[in-house]
């Protein structure tokens, strides 16, 4: 190549860019326009040596071709911007209640009230099923409140109360798949209806009890609570009723769903249920989130959208919700999949971290936050009662919604089929505004198409390598033994994960503004990158509108309004270049997709960040975090790719950003930051499960094989016992529990199925478990039936909760049994698991299970196993457990319980 033919920024790159800030800059543009434009080179090749001045801009490009953004001015102004988007996003959150609660007035929710139902049912203690804190003290206290509640209602109503007792079976896919088994547990059913009648009725459900060793105040005392104030509030009230409201009180939530499940296939009333409302917690306090509805019932969003006076819903978490990524479940499934009801699911979602912990107290609940359920709760609930839609729902199942709340001010909501409609029409605006670019002569000359291609390529390797780079940074986090050092301080996260995926970003698109485009003009290049981000972000919109998700709306929010802000724009960047001006309309026009998208980030932070606590010992949760960290930084940097080109550099800030995540780094590598907390104010303990059990393993003749007693350990989070074990020595690698691989679930007393979730388990010698009521198991008959399978048939006694195990041996199959609906149901692992729990006064639990054997074996058909879990009353308590409960530091949270296990082989 000639060295006339060259243009000036070539050979400005061959002589060195310190000349670039000289007194020949000024006279660079005009080289640049005069030089000739050789042939353009393949996306994978060379350096780029065209001009871009001229091209497709005029001459408003050309004067801005030796100019650029101030990199200080631009990336000081982008995070002032996210800050103060985040501020609003906070401002809203904080903002429980938008008007002064009516305290006291006829007609209006009382969350003092409220307030003083849920400090007398919290201070009943931890009320397990089966326990008499829940079957009795509980009960008694909520008949009671029911009762002076009827004394005072309005001529107009009728209240009828049932206590149920049901007893039942099903199976659920929950937690890779089991079977539940109750029986005579307690629901506290109360009808409210017209004086004269009604044939159809709303379901409102809370449950009373708790998870052992927790007071459980949101989950779900706070809901019974607000209940008990519709209750009065609706009783009072001098407005006529059109249908029934049952409010069922139920007394086995934490069993897996049970009453429940009791209620709606065993009650009379039950048959007139339309529609429910169904009020639980995941996390304490806060904003309730309507993260459930249907399903395929719209009439019931527009009923909370016409309702709710602090609305807060998002489709997205039901998405999210029901692709099974959260491990949790509510009534809502029961009431759905085998009552075939519709409804509306809601749950508390703040500070998931004292969830289902000793810190789950009444004191940590704002009175706005009662104030703010107790309203919606009300006006939904009366809108139902007095809908003309409720007594013929089943007319108005017609698709799904999409429905989403703006700052919680109000709410948004379309059928879905219309959603599909609007987001096409964006994926066509994008088609028509990209397609005139790659067609248009003017374009093909300028090879825009190429260069349009290789933005995108060097776009989705940008972000890949972020995401490689921050999962190698996880990944190395984890081997160290660091991992859950932002648990405690979240901003450590962002500023390890967040600025090294920022920081990659920049990097790639730097080397790419220096080395392939070496000449193009920068107003140009902005202009390529951000289509590139458009073209990506229609991409996904078509997928998710074909895929037939509802959540496709934040997408083309994330289309419509950056490409309306871009045909704003862009007159005024070509005449008068990136400026100020620019930049103050360009981020004004990115204000909505860009405040909602911090929304939901912090929707997505709020669940997932706590559970990454408590999601066991297989999953690295640094992994999880980083992936989503950079998943979000991605969405954000999207349409900001484009000032990296705009701007005359980016080093100082990509230095800044390499320094906070180095410095960050080492920190986390020594060790500085803890992941738990004990602050009183707002604790962030580790979850640790210890259970004094007895085994005993009999073989195929009935004799003992063996028996061993110890405390068996779970710690619920990836980190083990690395901090526990400074604290108690005892406590370490050299007491890890060993599997035993020729029992169901490895021998141990599983609580619930989740051994797939907690594989690292220490069992820690201790002298044997005496219950003074302990269980009783034993083979009532065993018998050969017509159809060649052998029936064996079991009676079993014991405490409240009881687990029960199944593995089957070479050449047998467990082909049905007398749970649930009869078809055996296999856990995760291919072993079979049955809970079971009871109230007081259970009988003895007969069952039976039927083995096929294709080819015997010495070593006998099946094995099964049986734990007995005492989670209430003395029973529950050893001298040992105590003892050891005592050694554990006060940011951790030692759940205790004594159980027995015993295996047979048949």
């Amino acid at each position: 190549m000639e060295w006339a033919s060259e243009s000036g920024a070539v050979r400005r790159h061959r002589i060195g860019g310190e000349r670039r800030d000289g007194p020949a800059a000024a006279q660079q543009p005009e080289r640049e326009a005069l030089a000739p434009e050789p042939l353009a080179d393949a996306c994978g090749g060379g350096a780029r040596t065209r001009k871009r001045s001229g091209e497709g801009s005029g001459g408003g490009a050309r004067r801005g071709t030796g100019t650029g953004l101030s990199e200080a001015r631009a990336a000081l102004g982008l995070a002032l911007y996210l800050l103060a988007l985040r501020a609003l996003v906070q401002l809203s959150l904080r903002q429980l209640v938008l008007r002064g609660a009516a305290v006291g007035h006829q007609g209006e929710f009382d969350a003092h009230q409220a307030r003083d139902y849920l400090e007398h049912i919290t201070s009943i203690g931890p009320r397990t099923t089966g326990s008499p804190e829940n079957e009795i003290l509980t009960v008694h206290y909520l008949l009671e409140q029911i009762k002076l509640i009827e004394a005072q209602s309005n001529s107009l109503h009728k209240i009828s109360v049932d206590v149920q007792r049901p007893t039942g079976s099903f199976s659920i896919d929950f937690l890779g798949g089991f079977t539940s088994y109750y029986d005579n547990i307690t629901n506290v059913v109360v009808k409210l209806e017209p004086r004269d009648g009604a044939q159809h009725a709303v379901l409102a459900n809370c449950h009373f009890d708790s998870v052992a060793n927790s007071p459980g105040a949101s989950d779900d005392a706070v809901s019974c609570s607000v209940m008990l104030e519709v209750l009065r509030v609706l009783s009072t009230s001098s407005e006529a009723l059109h249908h029934a409201v049952i409010f069922l009180f139920n007394g086995a939530e934490e069993n897996v769903l049970q009453a429940s499940h009791g209620f709606i296939t065993q009650h009379p009333w039950a048959s007139s249920v339309r529609a429910f409302i169904n009020l639980e917690a995941a996390g304490v306090g806060g904003k309730e989130l309507v993260f459930q509805t249907g399903p395929e019932n719209p009439w019931l969003v527009q009923a909370y959208v016409s309702a709710a006076k602090h609305p807060f819903a998002s489709v997205v978490a039901q998405e999210v919700f029901q692709s099974g990524i959260i491990p949790s479940d509510t009534d809502f499934r029961i009431y759905r999949d085998f009552g075939n009801i519709p409804g509306i699911d809601l749950a508390f979602i703040e500070n998931g971290y004292i969830y289902h912990t000793k810190y789950d107290t009444a004191d940590r609940i704002l009175t706005d936050s009662i104030q703010r359920a107790g309203d919606n709760i009300l006006a939904v609930l009366k809108y139902l009662a007095t809908s003309d839609m409720l007594a013929s729902s089943s007319k108005y199942q017609h698709g799904n919604m999409v429905f989403f709340d703006v700052l919680g001010l109000f709410v948004i909501a379309y059928p879905s089929r219309v959603g599909s409609i609007i987001n096409y029409m964006v994926v066509m605006a994008v088609v028509l505004y990209l397609g005139r670019k790659l067609l248009h002569p003017k374009y093909k000359t300028a090879t825009y198409t190429k260069d349009f291609f290789c933005g995108l390529g060097i776009t989705l390797i940008s972000w890949f390598t972020s995401l490689v780079t921050v999962l190698i940074i996880a990944v190395f986090i984890s081997l160290i033994g660091q991992s859950l050092s932002w648990y405690n301080h979240f901003y450590v996260s962002v500023c390890l994960y967040g600025t090294a995926a920022v920081a990659k970003i920049i990097f790639i698109h730097t080397l790419a503004k220096r080395f392939y485009y070496v000449n193009a003009s920068g107003q140009y290049l902005g202009e390529v990158f951000f289509d590139v981000s458009l073209f990506v972000h229609c991409g996904f919109l078509t997928a998710l509108t074909y895929r037939g998700l509802c959540s496709a709306f934040i997408s083309a929010v994330w289309v419509a309004f950056p490409l309306l802000t871009k045909l704003c724009v862009q007159k005024d960047l070509k005449q008068h270049g990136a400026g100020g001006k620019y930049i103050a309309f360009y981020l004004l026009g990115m204000f909505i997709p860009y405040l909602y998208a911090l929304y939901l980030i912090w929707a997505v932070f709020e669940m997932f960040t706590p559970i990454l606590g408590r999601s066991g010992s297989e999953i690295p949760p640094d992994v999880v975090l980083a992936s989503i960290l950079a998943g979000c930084t991605i969405i954000l940097s999207s349409y900001f790719i484009n000032f990296i080109y705009l701007a005359k550099s980016t080093k100082r800030t990509m230095l800044s950003l390499t320094l906070v995540c180095t410095v960050t780094f080492l920190l986390v590598c020594s060790g500085t930051f803890f992941p738990y907390s004990s602050n009183s104010a707002s604790p962030k303990p580790k979850r640790v499960f210890l259970q004094h059990t007895t085994r005993t393993f009999h073989d195929l003749d009935g004799n003992v094989a063996k028996r061993d007693s110890g405390v068996w350990i779970n710690g619920f989070d990836y980190t083990g016992m690395s901090h526990i074990t400074p604290h108690i020595p005892e406590i370490n690698d050299t007491v890890r529990a060993d599997c035993e691989e020729n029992a169901p679930l490895c021998g141990f007393p599983w609580y619930l199925p989740v051994h797939f979730l907690i594989r690292k388990n220490w069992y820690l010698p201790a002298p044997e478990v005496s219950p003074r009521e302990p269980a009783h198991f034993r083979l009532v008959s065993k018998e050969q039936t017509p159809w060649d399978s052998i029936k064996l048939t079991f009676e079993a006694t014991g405490p409240s909760h009881m687990s029960f195990y199944v593995r089957t041996h070479k050449g047998a199959t467990l082909s049905q049994w007398s749970l649930g609906n009869g078809t055996p149901v296999t856990s995760k692992g291919g072993d079979y698991f049955v809970f079971y729990s009871h109230g007081l006064q259970a009988s003895t639990w007969h069952f039976w299970i039927e083995v096929q054997v294709l080819e015997e074996q010495p070593e006998g058909m099946v094995t099964v196993a049986i734990a007995a879990h005492y989670f209430s009353g003395e029973d529950k308590r050893s001298s040992q457990l105590d003892a050891l409960r005592e050694k554990f530091p006060d940011w951790t949270f030692p759940s205790a319980w004594v159980c027995t296990y015993n295996l047979f082989v048949f």
